[in-house]
């Protein structure tokens, strides 16, 4: 049996375990081994953030009942963790055996943060906005937008599923610039931006976290007793929030108070089993009632499957270099399965496998510690926990890790790519800064009390002390075309740096037909809500509402690709001739 190289030199623990293997003669992988539990504290830390997200998020910006968080997305959560978790943990033993692989590490899964943030702040949070706007009251506005959240996440686990099947086709059709080029833009936005505002909103509960995170990671530093640095930043930043939580001293620090212990006995006191329930009817009977949730927000589901399809592709390539090797299709399946489950059982939130398999590797952990990890969200959500432990630890707390991984994903973008295509990848920050400013703009507005809206500001945007005003809403567009739109001129950057004039032209082509047809750049906006206008919509004819087609940008695309046509034609009659006229030279 063909044997794999098992981990990297430095990994001791690792080593050890691979050389009593050897002596013995036989393969011995225990489901649990010391370095589980490691293991299990750093992949535990990392979903605790994203419940803890998916907590205050859902809340504050989709206006989603607290009740229905905790009685049926975080259920829904649990049972997406607990496929995946349990699947890639007995994979791994499989593999161990089958190459006879002692130190083989279970691919790290769980919630896709990401896309945590796309869903509510692209679909969950603007059909809550649409639906208030339009006259329903708070808690139904709310059902709707979960609703919306649990399609878009069903239309992402089909992706992530079929990804298994055309995942090389994918690969070999789109640069890799153009999919990681978006996961850096949203991660420098709307992940690391948006947290670290939060940390400075906080600075004495929110800095000392981040501090010690940078130091784990960045320096690799080894704390006492070997305690993981994302458990310690929790720690550190939980406890920095009770303190501060104290009248005396939150009046001493100039704070507010974070914690509650009132609030912390009231979600103790509401400890009782949950049974996640299947929600499959009430997702088709939305379709059929309501089939624009499904079709207007796949400008934000189809990009967001696509890519956490190559993400989870570059992750298991990243395994298989650290000595792992998994099965593509079973493996990307299952994830897609994952996310599946997460939709039919009331999670709006889509599952990834997790970037960073050779750090649990570097670890010693095993299967044990991604098993353990799946059954300790159900055990935590089967007793409706969810309450208790956002009552316990704060987000601010977690803001830390969250800046991390938003710093690792656009960090990998520039990395994993070659170093030429960086032009290309820095080309998605532009619309991803548009898309920040004008998501939140009608908020701050909103709250500021504001008597002018959105629409009457893009009226007047003439004579407006920023000008630029009409260019951030039409880059960003409506339903968050902007995702769109940055892997298409991404891809015709990348081909560009390649010379690769053809596939530039076409890319430009894609760009022309979306943008006639409503899908890039056109929008609607009715008082602050930016609305889609697609070509098949009428324009409402109101004086409070601005309404652009974006047809000037359709033919501005289209005289680019007619142009980089031209390029290409004259590039390649170019080649033939100097082609033929070399044997003359050398004769």
């Amino acid at each position: 049996m063909k044997r794999y190289r098992t981990g990297p030199p430095t990994a001791d623990r690792t080593t050890r375990i691979a050389v009593s293997a050897t002596i013995s003669g036989t393969l011995h992988y225990p489901l649990w081994r010391r370095g589980d539990l490691d293991g299990f504290f750093g992949l535990m830390v990392d979903n605790l953030v994203q419940v803890l997200l998916i907590v205050a998020l859902c809340v504050t910006q989709a206006g989603i009942p607290e009740s229905v968080v905790h009685e049926r997305v975080l259920p829904g959560v649990a049972v997406s963790l607990l496929v995946g978790n349990l699947f890639y943990g007995l994979q791994a033993r499989a593999v161990a055996r089958r190459h006879n692989n002692p130190t083989c590490t279970a691919l790290p899964y769980g919630i896709n943060t990401p896309t945590v943030f796309a869903y509510v702040f692209f679909i969950m949070g603007p059909v809550n906005r649409a639906a208030l706007a339009d006259g329903l009251d708070p808690a139904a506005a709310g059902l709707l937008a979960w609703k919306a959240g649990l399609v878009a996440c069903l239309v992402s686990g089909a992706i992530e599923f079929g990804g298994a099947f055309f995942a090389e086709q994918l690969r070999r059709v789109t640069p890799r610039a153009a999919l990681l080029g978006v996961l850096a833009a949203v991660g420098v936005t709307f992940i690391s931006a948006d947290f670290a505002f939060r940390i400075y909103a906080q600075p004495l509960v929110g800095i000392l976290p981040l501090a010690i995170l940078l130091l784990a990671y960045f320096a690799s530093y080894r704390f006492p007793l070997g305690l993981p640095g994302g458990s310690l930043a929790i720690l550190s930043g939980t406890a920095m929030a009770w303190l501060v939580s104290i009248p005396a001293v939150a009046d001493a620090a100039g704070t507010r108070p974070l914690m509650s212990l009132d609030a912390l006995r009231a979600a103790a006191a509401q400890l009782h089993a949950i049974i996640p329930t299947f929600v499959g009817g009430e997702i088709a009977a939305l379709v059929r009632d309501q089939p624009d949730l499904l079709l207007r927000f796949l400008t934000v589901s189809v990009p967001m499957g696509l890519l956490n399809v190559f993400g989870s592709v570059q992750n298991i390539e990243s395994a298989e270099a650290a000595g792992d090797r998994f099965n593509t299709a079973p493996s990307l399946a299952v994830n897609g399965i994952g996310s599946l489950c997460a939709g039919l059982f009331g999670s709006c939130f889509p599952t990834t496998i997790y970037i960073g398999h050779p750090a649990w590797k570097s670890l010693g952990a095993g299967c044990g510690y991604s098993i353990a990890n799946g059954l300790f969200f159900t055990a935590c959500f089967a007793c409706g926990a969810g309450a208790l432990l956002g009552r316990l630890i704060p987000i601010e707390a977690g803001a830390a890790m969250v800046v991390y991984i938003g710093i690792i994903i656009t960090a990998q973008a520039f990395q994993a790519t070659p170093r030429a295509h960086a032009p290309a990848v820095a080309v998605a920050l532009f619309p991803a800064i548009a898309a920040l400013l004008i998501v939140n703009l009608p908020l701050f507005m909103v709250d500021a009390g504001a008597s002018r809206t959105l629409a009457e500001m893009l009226t007047g945007a003439d004579d407006a002390l920023v000008p630029a005003l009409t260019g951030m809403v039409t880059l960003t567009g409506a339903n968050s075309g902007w995702l769109v739109g940055s892997v298409v001129l991404v891809a015709a950057a990348t081909s560009l740096i390649d010379h690769r004039y053809r596939a530039a032209a076409l890319w430009f082509a894609v760009a022309t037909v979306l943008t006639a047809a409503g899908v890039l750049h056109a929008y609607r906006v009715e008082g602050n809500d930016v609305r889609e206008l697609f070509i098949w919509q009428a324009a409402p004819p109101s004086a409070g509402i601005v309404a652009y087609r974006a047809y000037p940008i359709a033919l501005a695309y289209a005289l680019a690709t007619v142009m980089l046509a031209l390029v290409a034609w004259r590039s390649r009659t170019t080649a033939v001739a100097n082609h033929e006229e070399r044997p003359a030279n050398r004769e």
